[in-house]
């Protein structure tokens, strides 16, 4: 894939109020995990925050928030953050992670200065409720298919090592292919011990061939997100040569990732360049 790898960075706007019963993640109330709890951060520290990780190299920002989906007031929360960052960082590719979406509502995000939308799939559709039952897997799909009626670039991506099959794995790819997103990011399982849901242990060289598989198949921005560290540890940097053009930087949503220049570091050691545009 050449020698320029994609930065992108994460701000978990809103952290720990969602509804959902999604097993995978922290952010569910259902659980009590022991994270951070908000429900509005602070517009400043927001800026502050897409400033910091712009000048290490991140070309994406993220603005995550807790939820099944837009609610009116969540909406209206979104659209005052995008237009202040936006207007204080114009070269900044803006991502929304907001959960289900409508039409009408991601043209509102995108006439404010969303550039992409960021919804999962997470699975396969055939997996999908050994893992969530509040929601339907249709409906994550229904959300990406309406970002790209929209004029979005559409990110989507799942999570591996949830307990799911290798046809699981192959049904999920073919479905994210099916959509063809600008960017596929790939998550290994970081199990947190008041989830319900287990860990299904990968090997590090199952982990690399699933970005293989992805990388035959796609030829777009595939990015090695949650678990790059707890997961592949000492062999991150093998994650290019299977496939990967792009990584997180900085911090998850509720998980703290390791010192940004230790990544920036590993690049350099590895004779990769962090690119300068998308």
């Amino acid at each position: 894939m050449g020698k320029k790898v994609f930065l992108c960075s994460i701000s978990n706007i809103e952290s720990g109020t969602c509804g959902e019963d999604c097993k995978f993640c922290t952010q569910s109330i259902k659980y009590s995990a022991d994270i951070e709890r908000y429900s509005r951060k602070d517009i400043d520290k927001i800026v502050d925050e897409a400033k910091r990780l712009q000048s290490l190299g991140a070309l994406g920002f993220c603005l995550v928030t807790a939820g099944k989906g837009l609610t009116k007031k969540r909406l209206s929360y979104m659209l005052e953050v995008t237009e202040r960052v936006k207007n204080e960082l114009p070269a900044l590719n803006l991502i929304a992670c907001n959960g289900t979406a409508t039409k009408e509502q991601l043209k509102e995000l995108k006439s404010a200065g969303i550039d992409s939308y960021n919804h999962n799939l997470e699975t396969s559709k055939e997996f999908y409720s050994t893992i969530c039952t509040t929601h339907s897997w249709e409906e994550r799909y229904e959300t990406c298919q309406n970002v790209k009626d929209v004029g979005l670039k559409l990110c989507t991506g799942g999570i591996f090592g949830m307990g799911e099959s290798e046809d699981d794995r192959v049904s999920f790819q073919n479905s994210i292919l099916e959509l063809q997103p600008e960017s596929i990011p790939l998550n290994f399982y970081h199990h947190n011990p008041a989830l319900p849901l287990k860990p299904n242990p990968l090997s590090i060289d199952d982990g690399l061939n699933i970005i293989k598989n992805f990388r035959q198949e796609f030829s777009g921005r595939l990015m090695v997100a949650g678990g790059r560290e707890s997961f592949f540890k000492d062999r991150q940097g093998e994650i290019f040569e299977a496939g990967a053009n792009s990584i997180v930087i900085g911090d998850y949503l509720t998980t703290a990732g390791r010192d940004s220049h230790k990544d920036l570091d590993m690049l350099e050691k590895l004779g990769l360049e962090v690119a300068k545009g998308c």
